[in-house]
């Protein structure tokens, strides 16, 4: 699987808005995420609005690239009724890794950004939104067709064999 290896963080975007039915396949990859007995905790908040994008950019010290996205997509946990809540926060990572991957399957750009565990973002996000409770922001991955930049770098290999061990 060759996205796994060509997966990069991507900051900067065209302005070309990202189709219906690439936001069908990268939402079906992110519900296809395994998640602990099969509890599947999460929600998704499809952000196309440039001013609600232009919020969620101000989320964090980091999400500032988001502004330049022409979509977002906010994973967000179901807090209720979960059979193994410790593990919600591993399931919804699962399901953004899914998104990430297919976005580059679908020559998408995408870059992960991280809202739980820190309550200020989580409020922002949600007053962005209009997130009711019962559910919580997790994270927002932006994302939009990649504009050519010096994020085209080569692969890097991060295979470390001393970090390996057998037995």
């Amino acid at each position: 699987m060759n996205e796994i290896f060509a997966r990069r963080s991507i900051r900067k975007f065209l302005p070309t808005m990202v189709e219906d039915e690439k936001i069908e396949q990268l939402l079906r990859a992110g519900m296809a995420a395994p998640s602990a007995g099969n509890q599947q905790p999460w929600e998704f908040y499809v952000v196309r609005d440039k001013r609600v994008i232009q919020d969620l950019s101000h989320c964090s010290p980091y999400a500032g690239c988001a502004a330049g996205a022409s979509l977002a997509i906010v994973v967000c946990s179901r807090d209720e009724n979960m059979r193994f809540p410790a593990f919600v926060n591993l399931d919804l990572s699962a399901a953004v890794e899914n998104i990430l991957l297919e976005a580059v399957h679908l020559d998408l750009g995408a870059v992960w950004l991280g809202v739980a565990p820190y309550k200020a973002r989580e409020v922002l996000v949600r007053r962005s939104l209009g997130v009711p409770k019962g559910l919580t922001p997790f994270a927002i991955v932006a994302m939009g067709y990649p504009q050519a930049t010096a994020e085209d770098k080569p692969r890097e290999d991060r295979y470390d064999p001393s970090r390996v061990h057998y037995v």
